[in-house]
């Protein structure tokens, strides 16, 4: 499968327009364009962009998730378009978190996604595998996002250089879907190529439901060779929190507990599913976020957002004082509403916090749900725990 954004995609279809003119693609069914980052368009510039997308997938009969869906790795798992044993390259560099399904997803530029799109091959070094073996049954108000926060302390922003990430272990294997994305979306905060955890019963029941063909189960060798092999136990895990300005940058929430916030961000591809909303709502439910501090809520995708209004999570947020926006990638990076000033600060629970990603002069924590959610309400950065 060969999948384009509306950020990055434009630029393909000039270069294949450059280079291959009028030529089919090499199979329209494995080309899908997803529209997820300036959605709906904020200017003329980006409509013009949006508009080369469309006429580009109405000329090749290609599938176009226009601005009414939500983040793009998503919508592919959603309509069907991912199985374990597929090969995936995007222009998203976080295509790497469809790996929670088996696959192996690569972010890649324009010129090797035009050359996939032309002719359906490319050429790849295998890379080495780092193990990732997490055991342990996680606290309360621990989840996902606080594991892979502290994987990440340990292996740090270049400790997975050019490597594949495989993710194991009882707790692990207890996850579900959306946790197992959290995971997978923070490899490429650690450097590396792709992740890979193995499809369990529930993900493989998931998928079959959603694809028109047969799912195939894939499973590491038991021979398997790694070059490293980390292991952890959560047991006691409290929950973690990255500072500014880089995702390795990680203590325990505890440890921050004077810092005041000017905007929490809820969403993302790491954390914008039901079961994420779900934990925050069950924070914020009958409170009010501080005065003061603005709580911003991004589901995933549409399908997402349908779950959260019939579960009457919205009625939630709406009443606590939230903005809940449009499915999207909202707040990952700049272009969006609810960047931020200088000197602002704000906890998100996304998978990058780089300087300057989200507003010059502004500083950025990455936490989990849970930690957003409490932290709303107090408006200083707060251990779920003792909300």
């Amino acid at each position: 499968l060969v999948a384009m954004r509306d950020f990055g995609g434009p630029n393909v279809i000039q270069e294949y327009t450059e280079n291959f003119g009028d030529s089919p693609v090499f199979d329209n069914d494995k080309i899908a364009i997803t529209f997820d980052l300036h959605i709906p368009a904020r200017d003329e510039k980006v409509a013009c962009n949006h508009n080369i997308l469309r006429q580009f997938a109405l000329k090749q009969d290609v599938k176009l998730f226009d601005i009414n869906t939500g983040v793009g790795q998503h919508i592919l798992f959603e309509h069907g378009l991912v199985k374990p044993w597929n090969i995936i390259v995007g222009t998203d560099s976080h295509m790497n978190l469809l790996g929670a399904f088996g696959t192996a997803a690569f972010g890649m530029g324009t010129t090797d996604i035009t050359g996939a799109m032309y002719k359906g091959k490319l050429w790849f070094r295998i890379p080495k595998t780092i193990k990732i073996v997490v055991t342990g049954t996680l606290p309360k108000y621990v989840t996902a996002k606080d594991v892979i926060l502290y994987v990440l302390k340990n292996v740090t922003t270049a400790g997975a250089l050019d490597k594949a990430l495989e993710f194991s272990g009882d707790t692990v294997e207890r996850m579900n879907i959306a946790e197992r994305i959290t995971l997978t979306s923070m490899v490429t905060e650690m450097s590396g190529d792709i992740g890979f955890i193995e499809p369990d019963s529930n993900v493989l029941t998931f998928l079959n439901t959603r694809t028109r063909e047969e799912v195939e189960p894939i499973h590491a060798d038991s021979t398997a060779s790694y070059e490293k092999v980390y292991e952890f136990s959560v047991h006691d895990l409290k929950p973690q929190i990255a500072c500014p300005h880089s995702p390795d940058k990680v203590t325990d929430v505890k440890e921050l507990s004077r810092i005041e916030i000017d905007q929490i961000f809820i969403g993302s591809c790491t954390n914008g599913r039901f079961e994420d909303l779900k934990i925050a709502a069950s924070i914020l439910k009958g409170k009010k976020i501080k005065k003061g501090v603005r709580l911003i809520i991004v589901p995933a995708t549409m399908e997402v957002a349908h779950d959260a209004l019939k579960a009457g999570l919205y009625e939630i947020f709406l009443s606590c004082g939230a903005v809940v926006t449009n499915p999207g990638c909202a707040l990952c990076t700049t272009g969006h509403p609810g960047i931020l000033a200088p000197g602002e600060t704000m906890v998100s629970t996304s998978n990058r916090n780089f300087v300057g990603k989200l507003g010059k002069g502004a500083a950025v924590y990455l936490a989990s749900p849970a930690t957003a959610a409490a932290t709303a309400i107090t408006g200083i950065i707060t251990d779920p725990r003792q909300v």
